[in-house]
Parts: C-alpha cells; structure tokens; sequence
C-alpha cells in the first residue's frame, strides 16, 4: 500500500506544481474559453489544464517503474519492452494532442471521435483489451471482438467525462472518486488474492486519484483554470483503461465467493464508479436524438444544469453530484466486501436524492452570484 500511496502523492505533487505552468502556455498560446450562452461561467478562463494531470500521471508511473512491489506492471520478456504500460501511453498522448488542439482551435466531433478510436486501438494493440466476459461462466470472445468492445469502452468512457465537465471542479472531482473506487476493487484483487493482472489497474487508479487531487485546487470554484479536452478526455482513457483491465483479464470465478457476491459484480462496478457521467451521457444521447439533434451538438440541459435551474449554487450542485458519484461507487465496492456497509451506503444515496430534490436557500445562489460580479 505504501508504494500506490508514494505514487498517488508523486502525482498530485506534480501536478499541482505543473498546472500554473501550464495555465501560463495556454494564455500565451490563446486556448482560452469565452463564455458563450451554454456555459455557467461568467469570465473567460484558460483551458489545456490536462497538461498537469498528463505531467502527474507520468510522474507517478516514472517513479512506479523504480519501486519492487511495481516492478511486474513493467516486466516483459527479455530484449522486449513493456507493451502495456508503452501502449497506455502511447495512447494518453494521442489524446492528450487531440484535446489541446480543440481547446485551441475547435475541433469537429468526427475528428475528435476518429483520435478516441486511434486512442483505444493503441491501447488494445498494447495488450489492454478485453479477451472474455463473466457472462455465464466465461465468455471467450475473438481478437477482433475484443478490440471492438475495448475501442467502444474507450470512446464511451472517455465522452461520459467530457459531457459532465460543465462546473467548476465537477469532472475532476467524479473522476477522482471513480478512480478511488477503482483502486480500492483493484487493490482488493490484487494484494489479498494475489492478481498480478490488476496491478496495473491499481497503479493507474492511484495515480489517475493524486493527479485529480493535485490539480483540483486549480480548477474547484471558481476555476483559475479548466482541464479542457486535453483533461477530460485524458481520464476517460485512464479510467477506460482499467475497466477493460478489471473486467477482461480477470477471472471473476477464480474469487472465493465469500468475497464477492454476484458473479457478474467486476461487470457492474464499472458501471457503478461511473454512474454520474454514465447516467448524464445517456439522457443527453437520448435527448438530443428525440428531438432530432446530434447526439454530440452541445447543450444547457445536463443534470448539472437542472440541479442548478432547482436553486442550487454552483458549488453546491457540484458537492451534491460528487455525493451523488460516492454513494453509488461504494455500494457497489463495499458489496464486495462488506454487504452490511453496502446496505449502509444505499441509505446514505437515498438521502443524497432527498438533499438534491430541497432548494438551497435563496440567499445561497445569490451570494455566489455576486461574488460573480465583484469578481
């Protein structure tokens, strides 16, 4: 444990410290975004805020390549090189350059759709996709199919934490609890049942938490700076990565089943971690299409949007959502482990919705207005 934690803090230390820099390039180089109609913000801010996630990640992943407990994530046979590792790179990088030149010049949503398929490919030619699913006992699927589902992951994940980048700190702080989640589920298989498969995860997800916490002081209300789609699209590629890792490389049966209960739950928790963004990018596929609109055409209706039209401030939408994201992904984890803890979770969503249906004071959303305005 203390190793994930040396390179969690290896990752918000870096990226903390980066980000100014980064803030500083991208007001030089003119990726600034404007306020237009749609936005909550009220003040143009720079974007390309994921070059200091992307500098934490590589840090912590540089710094994980010299510890012993890591040392099987970078193996590879010898006069090899490690293909997986390289490959999540490589692909971290592909979609890193594609979001800095939308968060400069704009990009269409076919270009960037075709740079998020590049992305998953890179990765699952790698070795990072799925090869079986715990689909009545184990599912074999074909290379091919592997890699279809593994790109389909990638582009989903990756969209799901661009639609819910709309608040300040939002994004960065659902990613951050997803990834917890993840690394808690991973950690789990990993060290007390001995998978060396999910180390990767594990490592990914520690570093993906640091470098959402050493760059959310940047970005919380209100943002000195936005991630951009350098940033979101950047951890959707990490948390994707490790659901394809999660789901397809390990064997849910080989698991004692007094540790985990519903056979399909390394399915489900995916799907849980991400409820928030999953939940936002469905409703606004469906939406847009029912009213015979792209699917991809932006818009003002997110549930961060509604939460906020019900009288809450900014800040708490975003704390409400976050609790939201934490309900949800620690049902689905402490089921792994302890189902009274998980019956104890599902109480404390059931009051998160209660909390979020009550307007906020009439005074709360005023003060943040202002503080707008004096700003």
């Amino acid at each position: 444990m203390r190793e994930y934690l040396l390179c969690l803090f290896v990752a918000a230390a870096v990226t903390y410290l980066s980000t100014p820099f980064a803030r500083r390039f991208a007001i030089k180089w003119g990726a600034v975004a404007e306020v237009r109609d749609r936005d909550v913000h009220s003040h143009p801010t720079p974007r390309l805020g994921g070059l200091g996630i992307l500098a934490g990640l590589l840090a912590a992943i540089l710094v994980a390549s010299q510890l012993p407990l890591m040392s099987q994530v970078f193996q590879a046979p010898p006069g090899e090189l490690p293909t997986e590792v390289l490959g999540l790179v490589a692909g971290m990088l592909v979609l890193v350059l594609v979001g800095m030149v939308d968060d400069r010049y704009g990009l269409d949503a076919l270009s960037k759709f075709a740079g998020q398929v590049l992305a998953g490919g890179i990765i699952a030619y790698g070795g990072i996709s799925i090869s079986w699913l715990p689909i009545n006992g184990v599912f074999i699927l074909d290379p091919l199919g592997g890699v279809l589902i593994t790109v389909f992951i990638v582009v989903f994940t990756v969209n799901a934490i661009n639609f819910v980048d709309g608040l300040d700190g939002l994004a960065t702080g659902i990613s951050a609890i997803a990834a917890a989640a993840f690394f808690a589920y991973s950690y789990f298989l990993s060290v007390a049942n001995g998978f060396d498969r999910a180390t990767l995860p594990t490592l990914a997800t520690a570093a993906l938490v640091g470098a959402c916490l050493g760059f959310l002081p940047h970005n919380f209300y209100r943002a000195r700076l936005f991630m951009g789609d350098t940033g979101s699209m950047l951890l959707g590629l990490v948390l994707a990565a490790s659901t394809v890792t999660l789901v397809g490389r390990v064997d849910p049966n080989a698991v004692g089943s007094t540790t985990l209960v519903p056979a399909l739950l390394p399915l489900l928790i995916p799907i849980a971690v991400l409820a928030v963004p999953v939940l936002d990018v469905g409703l606004a596929v469906f939406r847009r299409t029912w009213k015979g609109r792209s699917p991809f055409e932006p818009d003002k209706e997110h549930l961060h949007h509604r939460i906020m039209e019900m009288g809450h401030s900014q800040t708490r939408a975003v704390l409400l959502l976050y609790g939201w994201a934490a309900t949800v992904a620690g049902t689905f984890v402490a089921l792994a482990f302890v189902p009274i803890v998980a019956a104890l979770l599902v109480g404390a969503g059931m009051l998160a919705v209660v909390l979020t249906l009550l307007r906020s004071p009439p005074g709360r959303r005023i003060n943040d207005e202002r503080a707008e305005q004096v700003s």
